[in-house]
């Protein structure tokens, strides 16, 4: 008969007991670090601006806007997302509000074509004028039972409608989050997760990953061109055609890369913004940078309505220079506006998208 010491019995307790300490350790430091990206400790002083009001008829959301040098902006609204509330079962739609418009009423754009509508859930939207004829064509990201795909459509605007053109699908495009159109056919997207599967994209974040990235796209090529971010969102181009900026919403930065020849991206700088900051919008005269922030993660993931998560507007001036000017435009703690994701600017207004709720607008005091 085989006898186990007690000396060998101790032994592997003693193991045992290491392991559990040292697990214990590593999940503790873990939910420390997770506390500080979700900033989950910040109150916010309510920063509000004059004339405010919500728009009409926005009710789930307007989680990405977008726009024409001629003040008519593009809403995408009514997302379902995992992990977020959705309070319609109605499928998402584009609406397009004109800031010119002394009444600034929206109008629902309907879309043509042999598309499915039933199934559509947009994301991110970028916008692209063909200089050629002038046509004008609407990218969406598009979640259909929780896909990832990227539909292109042609504005036809006497008919206030959406011609669909075409779905584009790739297996490097498996978690769109956003997207910058630069032709007809072609665009830069960000996946905000490596993973596919919901668990496994929670322990992505639980051990903050950095295998988000960023894709280019073309008829004739599909790569990654840069990544190393622990979730990428936001993305947009400047005026030049020079420069993509990305938000690195988990590091509360914006990362700025270089648009080589090839389309391979190289990495200039990061910018610190102290917000998990969402969509970008880039302000075509100036240059300037518009972003929606999520100002206490830990409150938007929650979206308790009894503690409701707040909303921040951050501008960043000259972001190319050594010097960016970033300043906070607008905040409040829940009361009037939840869960901000895009902001942009336009003839002295300004407008504010959220994931999930409302969208405002307000008179911009610049």
């Amino acid at each position: 008969m085989l006898f186990t010491s007690v000396s060998d019995i101790m032994g592997k307790l003693a193991v045992f007991s290491l392991a559990v300490i040292a697990l214990a350790a590593f999940v503790g430091e873990r939910l420390v670090a997770l506390r500080h990206v979700l900033l989950y400790s910040r109150e916010l002083t309510q920063n509000y601006l004059p004339n405010c009001h919500l728009i009409e008829g926005i009710e789930y959301g307007a989680e990405d806007i977008t726009m024409l040098d001629d003040g008519l902006a593009f809403l995408s609204t009514g997302l379902k997302y995992p992990g977020l509330p959705s309070y319609s079962d109605d499928p998402g739609k584009i609406y397009t509000l004109n800031l010119l418009d002394s009444e600034l009423k929206i109008k629902a754009l309907n879309i043509k074509g042999d598309f499915d509508k039933d199934s559509f859930n947009p994301h991110g939207i970028s916008l692209y004028t063909d200089n050629k004829d002038g046509a004008i064509y609407l990218f969406v990201v598009n979640h259909p039972q929780g896909k990832s795909q990227v539909e292109i459509f042609r504005f036809v605007e006497n008919e206030n409608a959406l011609q669909y053109i075409k779905t584009i699908k790739h297996e490097l495009l498996h978690n769109v989050n956003d997207i910058v159109a630069v032709g007809t056919e072609s665009f830069y997207a960000t996946n905000d997760h490596y993973f596919i599967n919901e668990i496994l994209k929670l322990v992505e974040h639980f051990l903050s990953l950095p295998w988000s990235d960023v894709v280019y796209y073309s008829p004739q090529t599909v790569q990654v061109v840069t990544g190393g971010f622990p979730s990428a969102n936001g993305i947009n181009i400047s005026p030049d055609k020079r420069h993509l900026y990305v938000s690195n919403i988990l590091k509360h930065k914006i990362s700025v890369v270089e648009i080589q020849k090839n389309t391979v991206l190289s990495h200039v700088k990061e910018v610190d913004v102290g917000s998990l900051c969402d969509n970008i919008e880039v302000d075509r005269e100036s240059g300037d940078l518009w972003l929606g922030c999520h100002p206490n993660g830990l409150k938007f993931l929650l979206s308790d309505p009894n503690d409701p998560p707040g909303s921040e507007v951050i501008r960043i001036e000259n972001i190319l220079s050594e010097k960016p000017r970033v300043t906070q435009v607008y905040s409040d703690d829940g009361s009037v506006i939840v869960g901000s994701s895009v902001a942009t600017q336009y003839g002295g207004k300004l407008l504010i998208g959220t994931v999930y709720q409302k969208a405002l607008i307000c008179d911009l005091k610049l």
